[in-house]
């Protein structure tokens, strides 16, 4: 019995967003009994996208075709500022297409190999908390950057051309506040030699191949995205070819997330069937959805954020916007940053601190100018 509460309680930190919106959709259902309604609560299609690249972004991380891209940038760096904005800027250009998750995963621990090897383990605090903020602000320019770009893009029908026009320039904003900060805190910078760090992991024939094709599945979900093709054909192409050419992939793909939609889906389409609760929920958040998207965000984070409050107005773009930038701000802002803050704590435990308060003040900076202005934008 031991055991078993001790599993319970590990899962319910590690998927502590998924847990409290099943108790939402199960509390929910008290005031509107579960029946053949529910169904239509759920948006299969931003399910079947999501799935399909949470499969393909683990097949090409997996096969450490990430890896080589960054290991090809980093051979042309000279200096400690240099090796920053590679470091930084490989996390907010790859997050535009991997989504913010998988490039933290991938080039985060990259990072930390590289700043080892090269003897600069001092601008490893520096680093995470740009690579967050970095990913974090590049994935708001894709409808695939994150899960909730992805939900508001199918949610408004909106055109590719009109959501870049909407986020572009943020995003343009977001990376000249980024280079900024790299030229400003690397005014010391050193020169290195990276010829001399011998990588391991260079990847084999057969990586190469898979490689190939999870390109070609991932161009195939690009076209899903653009509503060129179904995605129900496109999914069962991916997990058919993952199936039979690399099977584990599939076991590496974070089901939770998809878990936490379809409760959040269950939880805004009940508390949308009570009249009084749709009334009351439309009257806080009409006209208010930058500035709610940004502050509910920093409580159940960005991704939760869009989907309970998308229940109740129809300006989706300002809701878009609250909620990207409502992705700085706390640790629990964007669920990404505790993916460098676990690795930090992991390698860095006795100076976890010194990462949070780093991370605090570098948000909170990045914050104030976008909120500012978006507020002032609109």
């Amino acid at each position: 019995m031991r055991i078993i509460g001790e599993k319970i309680i590990t899962f319910i930190k590690k998927e502590t967003v998924l847990v409290i919106a099943t108790i939402l959709a199960v509390i929910s259902a008290f005031f509107i009994k579960p029946n053949i309604g529910y169904m239509d609560y759920i948006d299969w299609r931003v399910l079947g996208i999501l799935l399909s690249l949470m499969i393909v972004m683990a097949g090409l991380q997996k096969n450490g075709l990430f890896d080589q891209i960054g290991m090809w940038l980093l051979k042309k760096t000279k200096n400690t500022a240099q090796l920053t904005g590679v470091l930084v800027f490989l996390c907010f250009f790859s997050s535009m297409f991997i989504t913010n998750d998988v490039a933290l995963l991938t080039f985060v621990p990259f990072a930390l190999l590289t700043l080892q090897k090269c003897r600069q383990e001092r601008l490893v605090v520096l680093v995470f908390v740009l690579q967050t903020i970095a990913a974090n602000l590049g994935s708001m320019l894709t409808p695939i950057g994150n899960p909730q770009n992805l939900y508001l893009y199918n949610l408004a029908e909106m055109g590719l051309g009109e959501f870049l026009r909407i986020m572009l320039p943020y995003t343009a904003l977001s990376g000249i506040l980024l280079l900024l900060c790299i030229f400003v805190l690397s005014a010391r910078k050193q020169k290195i030699s990276l010829e001399e760090c011998n990588f391991s992991g260079e990847m084999t024939a057969e990586s190469w191949k898979k490689s190939v094709v999870y390109l070609v599945l991932f161009a195939a979900s690009l076209l899903v995205v653009a509503r060129i093709l179904p995605f129900y054909i496109v999914l069962a192409l991916v997990v058919l070819v993952v199936f039979f050419m690399d099977r584990k992939v599939l076991g590496q793909v974070d089901y939770c997330l998809l878990l936490t939609f379809i409760s959040f889906f269950v939880f805004t389409g009940n508390m949308g069937s009570i009249p009084a609760v749709q009334d009351g929920l439309q009257n806080l958040v009409g006209g208010r959805e930058l500035g709610i998207g940004i502050l509910v965000s920093q409580v159940i984070s960005n991704v939760p954020a869009a989907l309970l409050l998308s229940g109740f107005t129809t300006d989706y773009r300002k809701l878009l916007l609250g909620v990207n930038i409502g992705g700085l701000g706390t640790l629990i802002a964007s669920m990404a940053s505790l993916i460098s803050y676990k690795i930090y704590a992991r390698n860095y435990n006795r100076t976890k601190r010194i990462y949070l308060f780093w991370f605090m003040v570098a948000n909170l900076l990045f914050l104030a100018v976008l909120a500012l202005v978006a507020f002032g934008w609109g």
